[in-house]
Parts: C-alpha cells; sequence; structure tokens
C-alpha cells in the first residue's frame, strides 16, 4: 500500500513538471556585486548582502524567471571575473563607459547619479568653485572645465581619495592629473571614507549616493559635496549590468526586466528606498 501511495505522488511530481515546462528550463544566473559599496550593495551585520542593488537583482531575476545566485566579488578583479566565466553578471554600481564597452557589453541603464569631491565640514575645501550646480560632461564639457581650472590651484598639495579602477579615478587622472594633488587609490570606498573621517585625506571623490550615504552615520556627519555636481563623458552612461559580449539573449533578457521595472515604478521605489531620491534614468 505504501509503495502504490509512493509511486502515485512520485507520478504526481513529474506530472507537475511536464505540466509546467518553464520551470524545469528555469534559467541559471550567477550575479557579481562587490559586497562594499552601500547603499548601492553591502554586506549586512548578518553577512548577507543587502542594498539597493540586491533588491533590484532579486525583482529582474523573478521577471526573467531566472533562478539567480548572487555573489562577492573584489571590484578590482569583478571585470576580469565575469570574462573568465566565474559568473554570468555584474551589478556592482557599474557604470557604462567605452573603455568597459571593449572588454564587456552593458544593459540598458538602470540608474544614474552625479559625482563630486566631499570634504568634512571643517575643510577650507568646503566652497569650492561650482558648488550646488550641476553639469554634464557629455554637453557641458567647457563650461565645466572652465570651474575646474578654478579648482585645481585649490588642491595643490592636498590629498584626495578615491577607488581604484572606477570612472572616479580615471576622472580625477584626466581632469587633475596636473593639478599638483596627490590622488590616493582605495580598493573600496569604505576605505577612502574612513581615511577622510581619520584627518588622512583632504577631499574624496565619489558618486553623490555613496556619499549621502556615509555621511548619515554618525563618525562621518558633516561630509558634505564640494564643488559642481558632475555626470556623463568619462563618468559613464548611466549604471547598468555588465554581460559577457556572447551572452546576447542574457542581455535582452535583462533589458526587457529593467524596462518593465521602470515602467511600473519599482526602480522609483527602491531608489527611495536605499537613497531617499529618485536616481532611475529618465531616458
Amino acid at each position: 500500500m505504501i509503495a502504490r501511495l509512493g509511486g502515485a505522488l512520485l507520478a504526481a511530481v513529474l506530472a507537475l513538471g511536464a505540466a509546467d515546462p518553464a520551470a524545469a528550463q528555469q534559467r541559471q544566473v550567477r550575479i557579481a556585486t562587490e559586497g562594499a559599496y552601500a547603499p548601492w550593495n553591502f554586506t549586512g551585520p548578518g553577512g548577507q548582502l543587502e542594498g539597493f542593488e540586491i533588491d533590484l537583482a532579486n525583482d529582474l531575476c523573478r521577471r526573467m524567471n531566472a533562478r539567480c545566485t548572487i555573489v562577492a566579488q573584489d571590484w578590482d578583479g569583478i571585470i576580469p571575473g565575469l570574462t573568465a566565466g566565474r559568473y554570468d553578471a555584474i551589478m556592482a554600481g557599474m557604470n557604462i563607459t567605452d573603455r568597459r564597452l571593449e572588454v564587456i557589453n552593458f544593459s540598458r541603464p538602470y540608474a544614474a547619479g552625479p559625482h563630486a569631491f566631499a570634504v568634512m565640514p571643517n575643510s577650507p575645501l568646503r566652497a569650492m568653485p561650482g558648488t550646488g550646480r550641476t553639469f554634464s560632461l557629455a554637453t557641458q564639457e567647457a563650461e565645466l572645465v572652465a570651474i575646474l581650472n578654478q579648482i585645481k590651484p585649490l588642491l595643490r598639495g592636498r590629498t584626495i581619495g578615491v577607488q581604484t579602477a572606477t570612472t572616479n579615478s580615471a576622472f580625477l587622472t584626466q581632469y587633475f592629473g596636473d593639478a599638483g594633488a596627490t590622488i590616493r587609490e582605495y580598493r573600496t570606498t569604505e576605505e577612502h571614507d574612513l581615511d577622510i573621517a581619520a584627518g588622512r585625506l583632504d577631499a574624496i571623490f565619489a558618486a553623490v549616493t555613496a556619499i549621502t550615504a556615509t555621511a548619515e552615520k554618525p563618525e562621518f556627519r558633516g561630509l558634505a559635496p564640494a564643488g559642481p555636481l558632475m555626470s556623463g563623458g568619462i563618468l559613464g552612461r548611466g549604471v547598468a549590468v555588465g554581460l559577457r559580449k556572447a551572452d546576447a539573449d542574457l542581455k535582452a533578457a535583462f533589458d526587457a526586466a529593467i524596462e518593465a521595472a521602470l515602467k511600473d515604478g519599482t526602480i522609483s521605489r527602491l531608489s527611495e528606498k536605499w537613497f531617499k531620491t529618485d536616481i532611475a534614468p529618465r531616458s
């Protein structure tokens, strides 16, 4: 009797699987994130990955009918890990740039936002030229460069912190490499945040979303952007999913899922949750 019941149960399970071929063919996707870039992605007190991109990745995977695994990967090895096949996608606050497009592909953008210098409240750099104004390097480069040239003398002899291998470090090299400042690169933004709080840096250069999140912590109270808020050009064309060039079908799946999440307001809601502002791209 028990054997007959077991056989019937097995037959029912097999029938259910046959009736739902999509479940049997569910796409397996391994996504890498940095895990050290709050509030985009970070490791929470319980050791679990949290943040805007973790919530968004789970939402996109549901829309794609994909079974996803999210793993932490050091930033400076994240693109080589993708091209080597250790995972299938990157969601780590990564901006689309021409240089990266030489190696990998990207989905359509799911986020956008400015970058800026940031200083502590007692800094003489607090009122740098252009503070509070927003510029795009793609459309206002000449006007912005005029302001950056006013900032250069103020940075002479100063030490500026930035995360290595980022659009932020590329920006500093291109526009301030001859300013007489020391550009000190760090493996993570968390490391340069600690150094500016300790007085070992005069300023940092980072995404404004990351600066704002850091400033909410008691030990960084008063940290604030200084100088112009900048985007476009060498700073990138929006944050997107990094993908191997050969994975055109996966790109199409992410593009469709992101489009749907933008259209129904999910990305805006997650932005408000994690950044207290909407960083969904406008086009």
